[in-house]
């Protein structure tokens, strides 16, 4: 799964994405975490448009209220056929949620212990990864918009930090963002791929970051574990 990641400021998101200035104004977040209202890039009319949403899925269907189970994170097995995500995916409602990079914990040798881990990428200093969005009018008359991270099988390195779940969220790379965005959905589910080990870090950071009120550059700094 995919529960904590740090994302860009407005600013950098704009040139990394090539979107024109829009009405959002953010600062770099350190510790994004569930029903956050996170930055999304996705195509509207035909044009990248970045938008803030809420972080965790609320279906069409389901009037505005969120589920009772987890939707922060989408399974590539179940997102063509689940009744959560195939309204969207279905729907061509693809995005990306741009990150410096994202946190994972590693159970110890104790089984109880957990340490977390920023990973980061040795080929892209802002990346995307891959998500669906919503939209959920409700019984008020007013329409939540949402958004889920799509995960994956651990490669080799975040199966060693992910050792129980074993898993790690899409990561795009950068020629295909396009089609992630805008190609049928065929062709957007074969650029879900395991992100190559070789291209990616992972450093041991402050226990810090399990709360999610801190939010400080203090949490990706590497520490020193036994």
């Amino acid at each position: 799964m995919c529960g904590r990641y740090v994302s860009p400021d407005d600013a950098a998101i704009e040139r990394e994405f090539n979107l024109v200035r829009t009405e959002w104004h953010f600062p770099a977040s350190y510790n994004v975490a569930p029903t956050h209202k996170v930055p999304v890039v996705r195509v509207i009319d035909g044009e990248r448009r970045l938008a803030r949403l809420h972080w965790g899925l609320i279906p069409f269907w389901a009037k505005g209220v969120a589920p009772k189970y987890s939707t922060i994170n989408a399974t590539v097995e179940k997102l063509q056929d689940a009744a959560t995500w195939r309204g969207p995916w279905k729907r061509g409602q693809r995005c990306i949620m741009p990150a410096l990079g994202f946190f994972e914990w590693q159970v110890q040798a104790d089984g109880k212990t957990k340490q977390p881990y920023y990973i980061t990428l040795n080929d892209q200093e802002i990346f995307g990864l891959a998500g669906l969005w919503d939209s959920s009018p409700g019984a008020d008359g007013v329409t939540v918009e949402s958004c889920t991270i799509v995960t994956m099988p651990a490669n080799k390195l975040m199966r060693e930090i992910h050792n129980v779940k074993q898993r790690m969220p899409a990561i795009l790379a950068k020629e295909d963002r396009d089609t992630w965005l805008s190609g049928t959905p065929d062709d957007a589910f074969h650029v879900i791929r395991q992100y190559p080990d070789t291209h990616m870090l992972a450093t041991p950071v402050s226990k810090r970051v399990n709360t999610p009120k801190n939010n400080d550059a203090e949490l990706i700094a590497p520490i020193q574990v036994a």
